[in-house]
């Protein structure tokens, strides 16, 4: 990015916050009281010496020009990527030139980016090198079918635990409580199915939880008995939803196919987090090839996933699909240059031509929650006690997600939108529509909704 002379605005550098918590503390960071011995290299590398609340300051450094995003450094006990002491010298470095001039990076900046450099290199190489694939591909063959019998099994325990709940009646389900469920889900874990544990989870929240939850339930346990028939029956279903039924189930999957180039937009970055978990989710949008596609990434439970790629920025890069109906998940590749900002808006449809998006996905994965739609002039309005994103130039509607409608970044679509249509990027599904960035009407950046 600074090869090229561009510098991240304060948005995008407050999108790489792992919480608001480090949010807020990164930004009173962003001023030079704190710092010295600021700079910045042609190569990425932007540094700074921040004082603390003790008697040693802080190193900082930032490699910006990373192999799959930023990457930090500092001497701070905190545990989070990037710390506050990264996002403040990064808001300064966005400033301008002066808060972080150009020059040659200290010693122990140039160290640490040059190990960095040196472990992609030898990652890149040893993912490649001969004799890099299985040791044994008898034994993995082996360890897959015991899996495999493991999670039939799984799903067949489940298959009759549903049968006993309709039997009795929805009803007992709130009398059970959540422990059946967690049992339940414990024993899906067993069976090395986590993808049919989190469903079950996602079932036990449900009793009691207002108005119409028996319908909701058994919508859900719908779903649920189809994804177990689906995995009991799947050398019958064709390949693209026989892999949708592997990656429901909790199968891992890898890349197939050739790698797609292309210079592609980052239209949202997300965190969604459970008690073991962090995951974030990385749209993007080829320029070029018009695909949406969707990294993945992962951090342990508190802490934030290595991959970051503000919204924004564009990257030429390439990108692996998984198999799977619609392929969007996608492995990151070979980057050919740091990504740098874009201004590029992917084009968007109607509010009616979203919802037939989805029902046309569901045709090839009943499980799909969401789709990703980018709408074009559409009007953030209230309707009774919720929102919706209407049509401007028609008489359609798409009504914005209970979680949507309850986030701070809906205040900020209705600031941008002023009453006049904006363009917004999100996720389109059976609980409505989620907005994680829009454009205003003329030019302007994007606008981060989540």
């Amino acid at each position: 990015m600074t090869q090229q002379g561009v510098r991240w605005t304060a948005d995008q550098v407050l999108a790489l916050a792992p919480d608001s918590t480090s949010r807020k503390a990164g930004s009173k960071l962003g001023s030079a009281d704190p710092w010295s011995g600021t700079g910045s290299s042609r190569e990425g590398a932007v540094w700074g010496v921040c004082e603390g609340s003790g008697g040693t300051p802080y190193r900082t450094a930032v490699d910006t020009a990373g192999g799959t995003g930023p990457a930090y450094r500092c001497s701070c006990p905190s545990r989070k990527f990037p710390c506050k002491h990264a996002l403040g010298l990064l808001l300064l470095w966005s400033g301008g030139e002066g808060a972080a001039p150009a020059g040659r990076a200290p010693d122990w900046v140039e160290q640490w980016i040059a190990g960095r450099r040196r472990t992609q290199a030898e990652g890149e190489a040893g993912a490649t090198a001969p004799g890099s694939g299985p040791v044994d591909p008898e034994a993995a063959r082996r360890r897959a079918e015991r899996r495999a019998e493991r999670i039939t099994a799984g799903a067949t325990e489940l298959e009759e635990r549903l049968a006993d709940l309709l039997r009795s009646g929805l009803a007992t389900a709130e009398q059970s409580g959540y422990a059946l469920w967690e049992e339940t889900a414990a024993r899906m874990v067993d069976a090395q199915a986590p993808g049919l544990a989190s469903r079950v989870r996602e079932l036990g929240a449900l009793p009691g939880s207002g108005p119409d939850w028996p319908v909701r339930l058994l919508e859900e346990c719908a779903l649920l008995h189809l994804l177990d028939q689906g995995w009991l029956h799947r050398e019958r279903l064709p390949e693209a939803l026989a892999a949708a039924v592997r990656a429901r189930v909790g199968l891992p999957t890898s890349p197939t196919g050739p790698p797609v180039r292309d210079h592609w937009l980052v239209l949202s970055q997300h965190d969604t987090q459970d008690p073991r978990l962090t995951t974030r989710r990385i749209w993007l949008y080829g320029t070029a090839s018009g695909r949406t596609a969707l990294l993945l990434s992962y951090g342990a439970a508190g802490r934030a996933p290595e991959l970051t790629l503000p919204v924004g920025l564009a990257l030429d890069a390439e990108l692996s699909a998984h198999p799977g109906a619609g392929r969007q998940r996608v492995s990151l590749g070979e980057q050919f240059a740091p990504p740098v900002l874009n201004r590029a808006r992917p084009p968007g449809m109607t509010t009616t031509e979203a919802t037939a998006r989805y029902g046309e996905t569901l045709r090839q994965d009943p499980w799909q929650d969401s789709v990703p739609v980018t709408l074009d002039d559409v009007v953030p309005t209230p309707d009774g006690e919720a929102w919706q994103l209407a049509d401007a130039e028609g008489d359609t509607a798409l009504p914005l997600t209970p979680a949507a409608a309850s986030r701070p970044g809906l205040w900020r679509l209705v600031a941008l939108s002023g009453g006049a249509p904006v363009k917004v990027f999100g996720e389109c599904g059976h609980r409505g529509f989620t907005p994680l960035t829009a454009w205003p009407s003329g030019p302007g950046e994007a606008v981060r909704l989540c």
